[in-house]
């Protein structure tokens, strides 16, 4: 048998500017070398349509498969600016045309946005049916490879590849193809090279797209393009008139030498809740935050951008605007509304100046109070994301259903750090009464708002998967389904995965036999992903043995996989009332690694021998283990099983045991200085088990069993943090909470001193504890809780680190009076533990720790994404807490009003904070925070933190901050989100109904 061998030659030496890249760099230590590149050119790499007759002999060799259509379909090859100007427009579900992704476009993507290209290659790796997408790489192919000409730039290069290549797919193709460009001098060369261009919006308005998606695919271009291709010289002229409203930014290069010459200072922005006019940045070398006050000063900066300001001189700092201030309805003559364009710098000017006139008359504060005051000169980084909104409906002047037509409409963000922005759509009558979703796309110094385009469109206003979907993307919350890629990593066992019979199995090797063991698991009811159990048992020495036993997670998410790299992604499971987003597929998080009862599961072991009498610690060791639990108990039932006296059973001493030795480690953290903070926590009661319709809510109780957990988890975060920084100095991954500056303390500690003679001493954190204790009043036992709380918000966040990236000096735990910290017994949860195990796994030679873990900048980035999203899953339990809270007040007064009831919902709260037009209140009873707002203004002591208010009967009231009222809840919908938001009116001592107040 023969067998035919074609050798392909390298090229000649006259074509070696095509075949190799030669440039200079310079090392770390100053050296200029040079560095040759070569890249191998073959004829053999397929087109990507399914049965090419031309492509048929080599596309089996191919790594990626044949995708595209054949016939009935035309082919689009968009070039860069359009991926980096329009990526939500072609990644959407709505645009179904083939896409060819050049090679030459996903490198300059890559080089000009990594937020967009990680997009674009997930896009690309994930096959579609509906969507096909084909990656080509015309880079390597010999017939589409260009080499740069003498004299030409890098774009024009770029430019040339992408037209050469489209027209390649024109001759090796019967189909159409097309090129889109929104460069109009591109478009033009290709048209003369023969090939067929398109703007995006000429292509979406043409017939190669159907009229039936028009409407949709048009309202995702951006309104910057939508602008330049409709607006007329004689517009243009006029827009370029008219006055500014906003001083003119700073470039980012200029912003950037300020900051580090020490005229500018660089911070993010973050807009107040309380009062759209005002924000504040953190910059280093300031204690206090730097406040900015006014449009003006604030200058087009949205909540979480990179901002470069200017410090204003001392004489002229002020204070934090006493005044709940909400932006006014677009529909109040402020906004010019559909179809037009005209928002003359007269009206913005006229409705910006007595804004800012009125701020500047309310801060009448003195100095003691006074904060580092500036404004925003430019933006260095942009934190333009999408968002949810609901389109005003006062603002769309065409609402016939059959209207298709063009207008200008305005959104109201459901958060209340991010400005009112302008929409144009052709779909305005049918999303009325909707949550969209929309996407910034750019804030000219002239325009009162910020403008861009929709997205698309979540559902019905109030609809429960409405709401729920827009809870997730308001706070980033990834929440796709896990794709094929991350369940092939998943054991092919599936639900039949169990620990092998025999010990001489891989599975054995380095594990500890412990199913013999009385461990017990004790966690929340109806707790599934069940992380960690414990045991303790008695010593012949007279010592005990405690356990902490966590799921060995890190057996089955291996790292640098698909599943790994997801997690990475998500950071931690989202808890939300009446769902979980897994940060890993079910099967792991509530099977094989949930150390369910009776059934043997593999986990990651911490024994320590202890004294029973003092809880002090003779020994510790680390094992990979096998266990059996005996039982998974609830908070309430440990309880109960623990003070019952007729149970003598091993599993009852041992939790006896754990909680004699929890209550003595409890009592050495509180004398080292560990703070006992408090948080507000509710139980939402459904209608039934099946149900997700709240009932009512009522106060988490706490038991000394919840301690008992917190204390042996506390106890081995600390130990398994002080093993892996030993072992890996430079790359554990560890978790601190940083002192908080003083100055976060100086309102919370004014209020205690001037209302209720109590000093605050924040020079330590034992100091602050000891502080706390004192701040009891006799006649009201909940007030100690509610300063505890307030305490709580006087604090910085706690973070994840990596150990070489600070000094040791800032390693400590604040909140824990611990010297080191880290989260090692929730792997399935938070993706932070499973790398602590990694590594905990190498530093006791059990496994080897992967190459990633030992690179300190990986570990930074891992860990600042972790940080993130652990931050938006907090935010995101509280939004959904709130929510259903709502939801069960809502149908308590629903309830009450049909027994006649008629006062309604009436709770007492404690007064939290006092405004010029209003009060803070704190509900006690259902965890809720709330805001209770008067119509008119009333008199207001700033220093004093009181209001006077009349209460009909010739008298005045005072009231101050600490003071319990009575308040009325009702449930309306909220102006911003659209949700039902609690309102509450004062009841007693006054009744702000009847007083019209």
């Amino acid at each position: 048998m023969s067998t035919k061998i074609t050798i392909l030659k390298r090229p000649r030496d006259a074509e070696d500017e095509l075949t190799q890249r030669k440039f200079f760099k310079k090392t770390a230590r100053g050296r200029v070398v040079k560095v040759l590149r070569e890249r191998y050119l073959r004829s053999s790499l397929p087109c990507g349509i399914v049965s090419c007759p031309l492509c048929a002999s080599f596309e089996s060799t191919h790594p990626i498969p044949s995708c595209l259509p054949a016939t009935g379909v035309h082919y689009t090859i968009p070039d860069t600016n359009i991926f980096l100007t329009h990526p939500d427009l072609l990644l959407s579900d709505k645009w179904t045309a083939p896409l060819i992704v050049l090679q030459t476009v996903l490198e300059e993507v890559r080089h000009r946005s990594l937020v967009i290209w990680n997009r674009l290659k997930t896009f690309t790796d994930t096959p579609n049916d509906d969507k096909p997408v084909y990656v080509f790489y015309n880079e390597l192919h010999s017939e589409t490879a260009i080499a740069r000409k003498n004299g030409e730039s890098s774009n024009d290069r770029s430019d040339r590849a992408i037209r050469n290549a489209t027209k390649w797919y024109s001759s090796h193709t019967n189909g159409k193809v097309v090129l889109l460009s929104q460069d109009r001098a591109n478009r033009e060369l290709a048209e003369k090279a023969g090939i067929e261009a398109y703007s995006l919006k000429s292509y979406l308005s043409s017939p190669l797209t159907p009229s039936s998606k028009r409407p949709e695919l048009l309202d995702l271009l951006s309104s910057q393009d939508d602008e330049d291709e409709t607006m007329g010289v004689e517009q243009t002229a006029r827009q370029t008139a008219r006055k500014s409203l906003y001083p003119e930014h700073l470039p980012v290069s200029q912003l950037q030498a300020g900051v580090k010459g020490g005229l500018l200072h660089q911070g993010i922005f973050n807009q107040s809740s309380w009062n759209y006019q005002e924000g504040s940045v953190k910059a280093p070398g300031f204690d206090q935050p730097i406040l900015i006050q006014g449009r003006e000063h604030m200058n087009r900066a949205v909540d979480g951008d990179v901002v470069g300001i200017e410090v204003f001189p001392e004489s002229q700092w002020t204070s934090e605007a006493e005044e709940v201030l909400e932006e006014v309805d677009g529909a109040n003559g402020v906004f010019a509304g559909a179809g037009s364009d005209s928002e003359g710098g007269s009206e913005d000017e006229a409705d910006e100046q007595p804004l800012l006139d009125r701020k500047k008359s309310k801060n009448t504060s003195g100095p003691s109070t006074r904060q580092p005051t500036g404004r925003v000169l430019g933006i260095i980084k942009r934190n333009w994301r999408p968002f949810v909104a609901h389109i005003d409906s006062a603002s769309v002047m065409n609402k016939e259903s059959t209207s298709l037509g063009v207008q200008m409409v305005l959104v109201v963000p459901t958060s209340r750090t991010l400005p009112r922005m302008k929409l144009r759509t052709r779909q305005a009558p049918s999303l009325i009464g909707q949550k969209i979703l929309v996407s910034f796309d750019t804030w000219g110094s002239s325009s009162r708002y910020p403008t861009g385009h929709l997205l698309r469109p979540l559902g019905n206003i109030g609809g429960k998967d409405a709401e729920q979907e827009s809870l997730l993307l308001e706070f980033d919350i990834p929440y796709r389904p896990f794709g094929s890629a991350i369940m092939d990593c998943l054991p092919p066992e599936g639900d039949s995965w169990v620990v092998a019979a025999d010990k001489g199995n891989d599975m054995w090797k380095g594990r500890e036999d412990l199913r013999e063991l009385n461990v017990c698991s004790i966690d929340p009811p109806a707790c599934q992903d069940i992380d960690d159990a414990l045991h303790a048992r008695p010593l012949t020495n007279g010592n005990v043995e405690c356990g902490v036993h966590i799921a060995d997670v890190s057996h089955f998410v291996h790292p640098a996989t698909p599943m790994d790299r997801e997690a990475a992604s998500r950071g931690t499971t989202v808890y939300l009332v009446d769902k979980r987003i897994d940060m890993l597929p079910s099967l792991l998080g509530t099977n094989l690694c949930s150390l369910r009862p009776n059934v043997e599961r593999l986990a990651f072991s911490v024994f320590w021998e202890m004294n029973p009498e003092t809880a002090d610690i003779v020994s510790v060791r680390f094992t990979k283990s096998v266990i059996r639990s005996k039982a998974a108990f609830t908070y309430e039932e440990a309880q109960l099983r623990k003070d019952d006296p007729s149970k003598q059973d091993d599993l009852t001493k041992s939790i006896r045991t754990l909680n004699s030795i929890a209550i003595m480690l409890r009592q050495k953290r509180m004398d080292k200085g560990a703070l006992n903070l408090a948080s507000p926590e509710v139980k939402i009661h459904m209608q039934s088990s099946e149900s997700t319709e709240p009932v009512e809510v009522e106060q988490k109780a706490l038991r000394e069993t919840n301690s008992l957990v917190e204390e042996f988890m506390l106890l081995a975060n600390v130990t398994v943090a002080q093993k892996i920084e030993e072992v890996f100095p430079a790359t554990a991954v560890l978790r601190r909470h940083l002192p908080p500056p003083p100055t976060n303390f100086a309102k919370l500690q004014d209020l205690l001193l001037k209302l209720k003679g109590f000093p605050l001493d924040v020079s330590s954190s034992g100091a602050l504890a000891a502080s706390l204790d004192k701040c009891v009043d006799d006649s009201e036992p909940a007030f100690n809780t509610l300063v505890r709380i307030m305490a709580t918000r006087c604090m910085l966040s706690a973070e994840y680190f990596c150990s070489g990236s600070v000094g040791k000096d800032t390693f400590g735990h604040y909140g824990l009076a611990s010297e080191i910290y880290t989260h090692f017994t929730s792997p399935i949860r938070r993706y932070a533990d499973v790398l602590v195990h990694r590594q905990l796994s190498a530093a006791i030679a059990h496994t080897p720790l992967h190459a990633s873990l030992h690179s300190k900048s990986h570990m930074e980035r891992v860990l600042g994404e972790v940080n993130r999203r652990h931050r938006s899953a907090q935010m995101a339990g509280r939004a959904s807490v709130e929510f259903y809270v709502g939801l069960a007040l809502k149908a308590r007064g629903e309830r009450q009003k049909a027994s006649e009831v008629a006062e309604g919902v009436v709770e007492e709260a404690f007064v939290t904070r006092a405004f010029r037009n209003g009060l803070g209140v704190f509900v006690s009873s259902l965890g809720l925070e709330g805001l209770v707002t008067f119509k008119r203004e009333v008199s207001f002591d700033a220093d004093n933190y009181f209001v006077t208010l009349p209460d009909g009967k010739g008298k005045e009231v005072k009231i101050s901050v600490f003071d319990k009222v009575k308040v009325r809840i009702e449930v309306v919908a909220d102006k911003n989100t659209q949700r039902g938001k609690v309102k509450m009116m004062l009841v007693e001592p006054v009744d702000s109904a009847k007083q019209d107040l």
